[in-house]
């Protein structure tokens, strides 16, 4: 299993600031900075489409190189920042790694298949973390929860990791919990039930410190 390598290039940043920043963003383009232990961050622009078509085809782990005038960086994704409105990428971070480095990342969990007839299905962690060669990251890990009854559960340590990938998370990190309807929508009831009588004891507890 090899990672795709995504190149873009990229151009230095000398000015600095929210304005600069939303010149930057208005011209289509993202504010970054390139993290390295061996060397000052370096801090970048890049070409918004592009970022955002890398990360849509490969993911939050996706492995970029980035060509900032000749000079290539092989990064990972430290940080994303999105726009709440537009969902457009505003800032990013970036980590510098080499060929040969291992690293821990948060990797998705995708559910396939269908349990039996009557059971729900609780996706309770949507990510579990590994540690992988940068260039043998998974992006993603593929469960079936086909036939699955009630009273079943999928652990982190119950999935398959790719050749070369080992587990960071707890082995019993619950990852799908396999569920009767009526037993969820009793501790919905439940949760619900608590709320009323909170709020009653903080007015009791105000009433009685007005007096």
């Amino acid at each position: 299993m090899a990672t795709e390598i995504t190149t873009l290039p990229a151009q230095p940043r000398n000015e600095f600031g929210k304005g600069a920043s939303r010149r930057l963003r208005a011209a289509g383009r993202v504010p970054g900075v390139i993290y390295a232990s061996h060397q000052e961050p370096v801090h970048v622009s890049l070409d918004r489409l592009e970022l955002t078509a890398a990360v849509r085809r490969h993911g939050s782990n996706a492995l970029l190189s980035v060509d900032v005038e000749g000079d290539d960086h092989l990064v990972l994704i430290k940080t994303i920042d999105q726009n709440v409105l537009t969902l457009n990428i505003d800032h990013i971070d970036l980590l510098a790694v080499n060929r040969n480095e291992t690293v821990d990342v948060d990797v998705p969990v995708v559910l396939v298949g269908d349990a039996t007839p009557g059971v729900e299905v609780m996706h309770d962690a949507d990510t579990i973390s590994v540690s992988a060669n940068v260039l043998s990251i998974p992006e993603e890990l593929t469960v079936s929860v086909e036939g699955r009854e009630i009273g079943d559960q999928i652990l982190a340590g119950d999935i398959a990791l790719p050749e070369g990938v080992t587990l960071v998370s707890e082995a019993d990190v619950l990852v799908v919990n396999f569920v009767a309807p009526e037993d969820n929508e009793a501790e919905a009831d439940a949760e619900a039930g608590t709320e009323p009588a909170a709020e009653d004891a903080a007015d009791e507890a105000s009433a009685e410190d007005a007096e």
